[in-house]
């Protein structure tokens, strides 16, 4: 079963609740998706940190149910 915007958004903002958020399906399918992501947790870390914890907020959920994740972090 693919992941639905409403979901992958829901595990994402109980990790970053002060985030903006941006969500693209890439190809249509629930299972390839693009995140922008902009929160202050990630302030002073470098981009490969940045992307662990997002990749730890979904856990198992990563190469399951979410088979592709492209990522854009940043600090506000």
């Amino acid at each position: 079963m693919p992941m639905t915007h409403d979901a992958l958004e829901a595990d994402l903002r109980a990790a970053f609740p002060d985030a903006t958020i941006v969500l693209e399906d890439t190809v249509g399918d629930g299972d390839h998706w693009k995140a922008r992501i902009t929160s202050a947790a990630f302030a002073g870390l470098p981009r490969v940190r940045q992307h662990q914890l997002v990749y730890a907020a979904l856990g198992a959920k990563m190469g399951g149910v979410l088979h592709a994740l492209a990522l854009e972090t940043s600090a506000p």
